[in-house]
């Protein structure tokens, strides 16, 4: 019947295009293919620029520039997004057209970064992490209370909201479980071996170079790396975790973070594979590091810098019904003969959730892997290993990690092995389901 056909046809599809500052952002496209080049091939471009002529220059600007910004525009133009009851489509191309469907219940995080440009301009940029991709796809740019908006939506879709309702449920309420102070922040890097050792390294290495080659050019080749380095252990990592927040929520945990560029992460639920509590030498006793990894993500850094019983309640957030081991057993001293003195820092603990392994004396670092998340448990023995009687267990999770329990009794390591396997069997019928507010 008519009225039938009607009630079940396809509800328009309602496109919306991105922010109009966008086009700026895109016109700079031609200009950075002409660096590149340049970069590539610094001597014919110096003589390109050098024949050129004021008449030749100021004719090559007027075609660069208006192609520049109608590039930026075509390019803003031709690309529309829009949500259905099922997807986000994303169209984009002028000449080669290329429309991105991705399913809204395989979305695992939905970011929204702000370069500082892009904050002062008042928009941000979404990132999308699909379950199965590698490479995030991404709307650039959107006003930033619109990015909210859509990020809450996309989420609440994926969540299993209605589509008429997932509007009004709008942004999940976060509870604040952390929050790094700027001083805090400084003397945790002051106090970091990396930042020492790079910048000992960027003083001491070119000065020797100097004495021995009087060579200026050699001495800025290696210098300004090593000064790069420095910087990057220290200046950069200060602006990157600068402010970093993290709440809990319905939809994950949201971490905040960055002094010139702005970044909104989420960590999905149920997607952490394994997480590290990372305790260098000056820190000891004071502050921990916690890292971790989830599959088909970039997000690696929890928590930067914080107080062991604070990090420890961010690790029962994201991983539930985990509780950081308090005591590890060592290997037995005979240990010693196939790693003199560095054994000591090994050390494992089996909870019923948890299978954790440490390495490392000077540098201590705690790896969790909850056994819903090992994928294949392994036994090795080299030939001193063997006639020493020890093993070593390996328990392969996801995102590509491995985390190994280091010179354990054989006959240990063999229980451990079939143990693991049974351990990793119940915990994944008995885990949650990887749902947002599930």
């Amino acid at each position: 019947m008519p009225g039938d056909a009607d009630s079940v046809a396809e509800k328009p599809l309602y496109e919306r295009r991105l922010h109009p500052a966008t086009p700026f952002r895109r016109a700079w496209a031609p200009f950075a293919v002409l660096a590149g080049w340049a970069v590539h091939d610094p001597d014919q471009a110096q003589k390109q620029l050098t024949g050129l002529t004021t008449t030749a220059l100021l004719l090559g600007l007027a075609v660069i520039v208006p192609g520049a910004a109608l590039y930026g525009f075509m390019s803003w133009w031709f690309t529309h997004f829009a949500v259905t009851d099922t997807e986000l489509r994303i169209r984009t191309g002028l000449l080669f057209r290329r429309t991105a469907h991705i399913r809204l219940e395989r979305l695992q995080a939905v970011d929204i970064t702000q370069p500082l440009l892009a904050r002062v301009a008042g928009v941000a940029k979404l990132k999308l992490d699909v379950v199965g991709t590698d490479k995030k796809d991404e709307l650039a740019y959107l006003g930033e209370g619109e990015a909210r908006l859509l990020r809450a939506e996309l989420l609440a879709r994926a969540a299993g909201f209605a589509p008429e309702s997932a509007r009004e449920v709008g942004e999940a309420p976060v509870h604040r479980l952390l929050r790094v102070p700027p001083g805090v922040l400084v003397a945790s890097l002051l106090l970091t071996g990396a930042t020492w050792g790079s910048l000992v390294a960027a003083l001491v290495v070119p000065t020797l170079l100097w004495l021995a080659t009087h060579s200026v050019w050699t001495v800025l080749a290696t210098g300004l790396p090593l000064l790069g380095a420095a910087g990057a252990s220290s200046v950069g990592r200060f602006v990157a975790e600068y402010d970093w927040t993290v709440g809990e929520s319905p939809d994950g945990l949201r971490i905040d973070h960055g002094l010139l560029d702005r970044t909104h992460e989420t960590v999905p639920p149920g997607r952490v594979q394994t997480v590290r509590v990372v305790e260098p030498l000056l820190w000891r006793g004071r502050w921990v590091r916690v890292e971790l990894d989830v599959a088909g993500s970039s997000n690696s850094v929890l928590v930067p810098v914080a107080p062991r019983e604070v990090a420890e309640a961010v690790i029962a957030a994201v991983l539930p019904g985990v509780t950081v081991p308090a005591s590890l057993d060592r290997p037995p001293r005979r240990a010693g003969w196939c790693v003199p003195f560095w054994w000591r820092g090994y050390g494992l603990a089996v909870t019923d959730t948890v299978f954790a392994a440490r390495h490392g004396l000077l540098r201590r670092s705690l790896s969790l892997v909850p056994h819903a998340k090992a994928q294949s448990v392994r036994l090795t023995q080299g030939p001193w290993e063997r006639f020493k009687g020890l093993a070593d267990v390996h328990i392969d999770a996801g995102a590509g990690k491995t985390v190994t329990a280091r010179l354990r009794n054989a006959a240990e390591a063999r229980e451990l092995l079939q143990a693991q396997a049974d351990r990793s069997r119940t915990g994944r019928r008995e885990a949650r389901p990887d749902r947002w507010m599930a």
